[in-house]
């Protein structure tokens, strides 16, 4: 009997200690910013204090205003620019490719990001190496600033973005947040690499009618899709004037097909094209995001800006050596899409009407280095802090996540990063992040 009595007392303990602890608040974290952007004004502030409850901001100001409670954990940034948590758009993580980068990058860019070794693809690896490369990558991006990504098809690996985005989300892994598009629609069937005789998976999931297209956005919901994505068209040529010519994938009544399925399951439609009447023909039926649209003429811009659709114009990944060279042997460097790519990004960011997403498409080129975008968005005619909210603000309200992520502002997650000098100024020092913050959570803290 007393046994028992002193396992009864040592049973109410227990109890009496964890509802105690289930019943304390968490820790305050105090963040000190010398200069903070805002990304809703544009605006740089100087001597922020940034209140971190758990993962949400719960209050920010001028350090004169905001009062620090007693037993707050500091994190001094006040030699720092602190910032929002980057967003991109347009990802492929199960993408590992190491396309060069020596036109673009220059002394002195971050090189403390790790790197991964890849030899990752459907023949000599099995889908859960592949997995776990993904994830690596993924983790990359992060360190790299980017707090959150949209992964638009992962090229042959079924649903495993899902799983990544589960395991992220529920804790099991430090990675980014992820809205993923998983197979991607494609109206070809063609192996993911080598011949059509091998046993391989698919690029995408294949689709040959309006009904077929229907089918292919419900599977892909229904196993957890966030975003539906089109590959509208694959490959583009120089007609004898320069034009660049686009070859359509997809009947307009498929594509049309699509978005009103995805509409009819709350879902957006992102659409890679190019050029012609590909460009025209997703923007007519009603996409939400235009991914590229290295060649668009002032008509279809009219009606990207009347429709509302945000264009993630990709431009460093229309600077790829895979591009050049196809330009290069077709028209003896006279025409390339790079080319394209700058006189439609200069005619967009001049207009003024076009809802910018920041998306780099990275996986062609190695991830942690989608920043460089960011430096033609402002040689195109971007303001630094322009280009800053659109990689912020802007992208978190084309995902639909602007009441969570996008901006330093009360109730919102604390996704917060940090450079030692002044982006608005030098727009390049988002390319040597320093800290890292998501969800309350250091990632990364390199601030000397």
């Amino acid at each position: 009997m007393v046994r028992w009595k002193s396992a009864l007392g040592l049973f109410a303990e227990i109890l009496v200690t964890a509802s105690t602890l289930w019943s304390q608040t968490p820790q305050v974290v105090a963040l000190r910013a010398g200069r903070l952007f805002d990304s809703k004004s544009g605006q740089v502030l100087e001597n922020q204090v940034v209140l971190i409850t758990g993962e949400r901001i719960s209050e920010v100001g001028p350090e004169a205003r905001v009062k620090i409670p007693a037993g707050a954990a500091m994190i001094d940034l006040r030699h720092a620019s602190v910032l929002p948590g980057m967003i991109d758009g347009h990802t492929h993580i199960f993408d590992s490719g190491h396309a060069a980068l020596t036109h673009v990058l220059e002394a002195g860019h971050d090189e403390a990001k790790p790197k991964v070794s890849l030899d990752a693809n459907v023949i000599n690896a099995t889908r859960e190496y592949r997995t776990l490369t993904a994830l690596a990558n993924a983790q990359n991006d992060l360190k790299a600033g980017f707090t959150t990504l949209r992964d638009l098809m992962n090229h042959g690996n079924g649903y495993a973005d899902v799983d990544i985005r589960n395991a992220i989300d529920r804790g099991i892994f430090t990675g980014p947040r992820m809205q993923v598009a998983t197979r991607g629609i494609v109206a070809i069937s063609q192996p993911i690499m080598g011949s059509w005789e091998l046993d391989a998976p698919e690029w995408g999931q294949v689709v040959g009618s309006p009904w077929a297209a229907r089918q292919a956005v419900r599977d892909q919901v229904y196993f957890g899709a966030d975003v539906i994505k089109i590959i509208a068209m694959v490959n583009y040529h120089f007609d004898a004037d320069g034009h660049a010519i686009g070859e359509p994938q997809f009947t307009f009544e498929e594509l049309q097909a699509i978005v009103d399925e995805a509409h009819r399951q709350g879902k957006k439609v992102a659409c890679h094209a190019f050029v012609g009447e590909a460009v025209k023909d997703c923007v007519n039926a009603g996409v939400d995001t235009l991914e590229h649209g290295y060649d668009i003429d002032e008509a279809t811009l009219n009606t990207i800006i009347a429709k509302g659709i945000y264009v993630e114009p990709t431009f460093l990944d229309a600077t790829l050596p895979n591009w050049r060279e196809k330009d290069l042997k077709q028209t003896g460097g006279k025409y390339s899409i790079a080319a394209c790519s700058e006189k439609s990004g200069r005619m967009m960011i001049a207009h003024g009407g076009v809802k910018f997403g920041f998306g780099t498409g990275v996986g062609p080129f190695p991830h942690g280095l989608q920043a460089v975008e960011l430096e033609y968005f402002v040689h195109f005619g971007m303001t630094p802090a322009q280009a800053i909210q659109t990689a912020t603000l802007a992208t978190a309200e084309m995902m639909g996540w602007q009441d969570r992520i996008g901006s330093i502002e009360k109730g919102k997650y604390a996704d917060i990063i940090a450079v030692s000098g002044d982006p608005t100024k030098d727009i390049t020092e988002l390319e040597r992040v320093k800290f890292v913050m998501k969800g309350g959570e250091v990632v990364r803290n390199d601030i000397k």
